[in-house]
């Protein structure tokens, strides 16, 4: 995949200047509302994959491992407390080979296959009814993927029926049979995923009018709505979002984008998730950073086809990609979680609530155990990962308004020493999340927060003793959030100090 340089974080202008050269100025405009950040930016993703879903989320009912119905009650736990807005399932590539009459019915008569795209045995106790139950647990959305690749219109439009209608239909009465009296809502659909690739190697012209049949017989039913999410772009395949939106954007809902972030750039040889120097911080952030770029420029072309925004931008995959660490031992592409990890999550998280007016729907890759996860499991261990932590301390922003962050950012271009966002939630408090992206340098930051009167501030630091610190079944706390030191609020004027290397979250309070 092709990565290009970022420009700028959105909203603020980075120019040359040693770290740390003196406080930086910014203003909180609280004069100037913008869009609401919706909930589920602050998605995430569950793909048969590894240990992400079987040992992960999925122990089984005979477990000694305490469990609601074969899913992990520690998990369920940890995942409820960060307030996911959407839960993308079941894939991925996995996605465009699975298919749902497999994961219903009796776990003891469901087939085994072979999980073709990422090795092993797919046994399928983990199906429809458990991914519902989970996301029901947890008080997240579903976004369901639906097999376009391998499977038909006709099987999907099933599911969705077998799924929501309250009718005497045969696939309504086949739910009831199976445990499920009333129907649920399925508010999204994904139709296909990494269509150009592993979802069917497509050209766009081609997906463009396999969309269109797909979406036409993905029909909402009894009172359910559902918003049809196309198979979007890779990074910088700006051909195929033009294509999409050319040929399809008026049956479209949403289109997604999806971008990892790899040390270096490059598929084959990406990167190590620990024992990493200077370079490759700075490297990665470089990749992610990308995000922002990405965001204009396929933004810049829905806006020639969808100028009020209709159609969703939707980033339902994001986050790092390492080469594989034999030492975690938790299977495929499971990886360490670090504060770099952390950092490439508030770096992400601000861009997408900057760019809340496009982007309302984001899923990190992934859950647990699986690439930049917000939870490590195994046996009756749950490390709660850095990333997990930034998550936490941004909740806050789901359902609230953006204020615009302006001022200058210093910074070695195209890296500028911070990231920020701001939101003013119902109450009218304000939250500040903000990343020093610097490894090795604080830096003090002077927030002039213009509108309304605020009166007292307090706030959460996640940093650990280096750059390259994580959390581990060795060291599960070696990151936590403790209370931010250093932190003024006098005439207006939010002062704050950060170590190199962290996350913050602010609140201001009337």
């Amino acid at each position: 995949m092709i990565r290009r340089t970022l420009l700028l974080v959105a909203g603020l202008l980075a120019c040359s200047a040693k770290p740390n050269e003196g406080a930086m100025e910014l203003t909180i405009r609280g004069d100037l509302p913008g869009s609401s950040i919706q909930p589920e930016i602050y998605g995430a993703f569950a793909e048969h994959l590894g240990s992400g879903v079987y040992d992960g989320l999925w122990v089984g009912k005979k477990s000694p491992i305490k469990n609601v119905g074969g899913i992990r009650s520690d998990v369920i736990d940890a995942l409820k407390a960060l307030h996911l807005g959407v839960l993308r399932w079941p894939g991925g590539c996995f996605a465009d080979q699975y298919h749902w009459r497999d994961g219903i019915g009796p776990q003891e008569s469901r087939p085994k296959r072979l999980n073709v795209i990422w090795g092993g045995e797919e046994s399928n106790e983990f199906g429809t009814h458990e991914f519902f139950k989970l996301c029901d647990l947890i008080g997240a959305k579903p976004y369901l993927a639906a097999n376009v690749g391998s499977g038909t219109p006709m099987e999907m439009r099933d599911w969705l029926e077998y799924l929501t209608s309250d009718s005497n239909s045969a696939l309504a009465n086949e739910r009831r049979q199976n445990g499920q009296a009333s129907p649920w809502k399925v508010p999204y659909l994904g139709i296909g995923n990494e269509s150009w690739g592993c979802g069917g190697n497509m050209r766009a012209e081609y997906y463009a009018d396999l969309y269109r049949q797909f979406a036409t017989f993905a029909q909402s039913l009894s009172g359910n709505h559902v918003s049809k999410i196309a198979s979007g772009s890779s990074d910088d395949d700006y051909n195929w979002t033009e294509t999409l939106m050319r040929q399809a954007g008026g049956h479209l809902d949403g289109l997604s984008l999806h971008h990892y972030s790899l040390p270096t750039g490059q598929w084959g040889t990406k990167g190590r998730a620990t024992g990493f120097s200077e370079k490759e911080w700075y490297d990665t952030l470089r990749q992610a950073l990308l995000m922002e770029t990405l965001i204009q420029r396929h933004g810049a072309i829905m806006d020639k086809y969808d100028a009020k925004k209709r159609v969703n931008l939707v980033v339902d995959e994001w986050g790092t990609w390492y080469d594989p660490d034999p030492s975690m031992k938790l299977g495929a592409l499971s990886q360490p979680n670090t504060m770099r990890d952390a950092v490439v999550a508030a770096i992400n998280l601000n861009l997408f609530n900057q760019h809340c007016d496009r982007v309302r729907m984001a899923c990190m890759a992934q859950s647990v155990n699986v690439l930049q996860s917000l939870l490590l499991v195994k046996g009756n261990q749950v490390v709660k990962t850095p990333t997990y932590y930034v998550f936490d301390l941004f909740k806050q922003h789901e359902g609230s308004t953006l204020l615009p962050v302006e001022g200058q950012v210093p910074g070695a271009d195209p890296i500028p020493n911070v990231s920020v966002s701001a939101s003013k939630d119902a109450s009218g408090s304000i939250l500040v999340t903000i990343a020093n992206l610097n490894a090795t340098q604080p830096v003090r930051v002077n927030f002039h927060v213009a509108g309304p009167s605020m009166k007292s501030a307090t706030g959460q630091l996640l940093a650990g003793d280096t750059f390259r610190t994580g959390n581990d079944f060795n060291n599960p706390n070696a990151v936590v959030p403790r209370p931010l030191t250093g932190l003024s609020f006098k005439e207006g004027v939010l002062a704050c100090d950060l170590p190199a290397a962290s996350v913050a979250a602010i609140r201001l309070e009337k």
